[in-house]
């Protein structure tokens, strides 16, 4: 973990990281971790009761050897489905996690996990802390843990009343989603719009909207400065 990046941009506003933690590091990345499986994306975190049930997609046709492999992990009481498309599954995990120091380091420090995206051994996970003193606190929380991480990127949102999503619709960020990790914006590019819009169930024009106004969203509420006159 290098500590000089986390030297604060503006002390005051909220700081939002983005972090690569090895799967073996931390509870859940170890719970989902499935030899010859990759790309898993963490939906949400929702709270019942004291259980904390993370939501994720599993992009894979065919799962059965992944949910079996992790259903004998002692944590991991089952996986429910809650939705199925041709190439994707959403799952809610149902276990034990009382022994998840980062996801309990997050929530102690009243930070938001925006994205968490695990692709073989790697997860990649973009955290909202309220200050930088927060985002301090968190890096020392992991040390003593023992969860190592490299930050890959640290800002300050421009506008911070956007939003946890900067101001994207829920359609707006599924596509945008959806369209960088199909390598829509690769080079060369690995999908067409028509493509996404099969895959979404909607026109490649709504697609292609969609993508124009989410990036102009994005624009106006991470990069340009705030018009306070």
């Amino acid at each position: 973990m290098d500590l000089i990046t986390l030297r604060p941009l503006v002390s005051t506003m909220s700081v939002i990281a983005e972090l690569e933690v090895a799967a073996d590091s931390f509870e859940l990345g170890r719970a989902l971790a499935v030899p010859g499986r990759s790309d898993i994306r963490l939906e949400d975190v929702v709270p019942l009761g004291e259980d904390v049930v993370p939501l994720f997609w599993l992009h894979d046709p065919d799962p059965s050897d992944f949910v079996a492999e992790v259903e004998k992990r002692g944590e991991v009481e089952h996986l429910t489905v809650f939705e199925e498309m041709h190439d994707r599954t959403l799952y809610a995990l149902q276990w034990d996690a009382t022994g998840d120091r980062l996801l309990a380091a997050v929530h102690d420090l009243e930070g938001f996990l925006l994205s968490a995206t695990g692709e073989g051994d790697t997860w990649t996970l973009q955290i909202r802390f309220p200050d930088h003193d927060a985002l301090s606190a968190f890096a020392d929380r992991c040390e003593d843990a023992g969860i190592d991480f490299e930050v890959c990127g640290l800002y300050n949102p421009t506008r911070p009343e956007a939003g946890p999503w900067y101001g994207l619709s829920d359609p707006q960020y599924e596509t945008l989603l959806l369209a960088r990790d199909r390598g829509y914006y690769d080079i060369p590019r690995r999908i067409s719009t028509q493509d996404l819009a099969d895959e979404l169930g909607v026109s490649d024009q709504a697609v292609t909207e969609r993508l124009r106004r989410a990036i102009r969203t994005l624009v106006d509420n991470t990069l340009r400065a705030p018009d306070y006159s």
